[in-house]
């Protein structure tokens, strides 16, 4: 019976893992709630929300009559994930954080401390759902096509599904709003969040010039001609327009320009006019190591994988090489970022990613 199980729920202080709470409690679930502080330093600047966070956390426990843990993992962050994000960047790559927090942070420390404190589950406010009608637990797309979560997991362990509970699966966003002013939650008309975890709404390269130094390099035209410089590669990704500072090329039309390569060893970027030009286009790319998800695969030769959040699904074929899983997509892909994650779908079921190499 629910009643009898207990869930410890990670509470961050927006309106989703506000409203997964309740929802379960209103199920019959015991409900404790845990707000987890991954980042330590509070610089003072006005980016930093981990005080208003968990004061709106424990004012909706207040609400539900619920208790409320405090927890850190700050070092664990520091150590597993910020240092693999810096990593990445200072050998030219663009990993994705907010991925391996979920998959070092929420579903391995906050998994591993609820089983330690006789926790039935773990539950979070992710827009992702999971099927257990067959022998595997899937993890499968939330309803709200728009807010799906999956790409976010796909590097979690697949053991710790059976553990799981997604309350907001099948529920769509304005659905999750007035649920939460419906019960009076503080947050129910709370923005969400866009900034990766530890650096917030800063922007990015005032953060980062504190951790990795400046290193200014020559920005090239495709024709290797210098048409300006930049203060690091680690500063921008494949594909980005904004921050490079071009203007008044000569011979060259008053168009943005875009960075089509980063050459890491030399410290250039190759920048293009054209937002459709042939060199920001691959139709292939290499992964070292796939964290599946299923237990069988699929027919790997017709599924779909999608290279950033909220890119519609992709078709693609995918076989294993001696080094590397080749990915062969049916139409060119415009951005493939080593660092960045490959999410593999075959339909509606998450099969798992793995991080791009190149």
């Amino acid at each position: 019976m629910k009643k009898d199980k207990k869930v410890l729920v990670g509470i961050s202080g927006g309106v989703d893992s506000s409203v997964a709470a309740a929802l379960l409690k209103d199920e019959g679930y015991q409900v404790t709630g845990a707000f987890m502080k991954n980042w330590e330093d509070d610089d003072g600047t006005p980016y930093c929300s981990v005080k208003e966070d968990f004061l709106d956390a424990a004012s909706v426990c207040d609400i539900l009559k619920i208790d409320l843990i405090d927890l850190n993992f700050s070092q664990e962050y520091r150590d597993n994930v910020f240092s693999h994000f810096i990593q990445g960047l200072e050998n030219g790559r663009t990993p994705n954080p907010d991925i391996f927090c979920n998959s070092f942070i929420k579903f391995k420390e906050f998994f591993n401390y609820a089983k330690k404190n006789n926790f039935d589950y773990i539950a979070t406010g992710h827009y992702c759902d999971l099927d257990f009608s067959s022998k595997d637990t899937f993890l499968v797309k939330a309803e709200d096509g728009n807010k799906d979560q999956t790409y976010f997991l796909g590097d979690i362990n697949k053991d710790v599904l059976n553990h799981c509970l997604f309350p907001l699966g099948k529920l769509l966003k304005k659905d999750v709003r007035k649920i939460a002013e419906e019960r009076k939650l503080i947050t129910f008309n709370k923005k969400d969040s866009t900034g990766i975890c530890f650096i917030g709404e800063r922007p990015f390269p005032e953060f980062l010039s504190k951790y990795v130094p400046i290193k200014k390099g020559e920005i090239v035209n495709e024709s290797n001609q210098k048409i300006g410089t930049h203060n690091g590669t680690h500063f921008f990704t494949l594909g980005q327009r904004q921050g490079l500072g071009i203007g008044g090329v000569k011979n060259a039309e008053e168009r943005p320009w875009y960075v089509a390569k980063k050459d890491h060893l030399n410290n250039t970027l190759t920048v293009v006019q054209d937002n459709s030009h042939p060199l920001l286009f691959k139709s292939d790319l290499k992964v070292k190591k796939i964290n599946w998800l299923v237990s069988e695969l699929p027919d790997l030769e017709n599924i779909c994988a999608k290279i950033r959040y909220r890119q519609k699904d992709q078709i693609c074929s995918v076989t294993h090489g001696k080094e590397y899983w080749n990915v062969e997509f049916k139409e060119p892909q415009r951005a493939v970022t080593p660092g960045q994650m490959i999410v593999f779908y075959k339909n509606n079921i998450c099969l798992g990613g793995g991080e791009i190499d190149h």
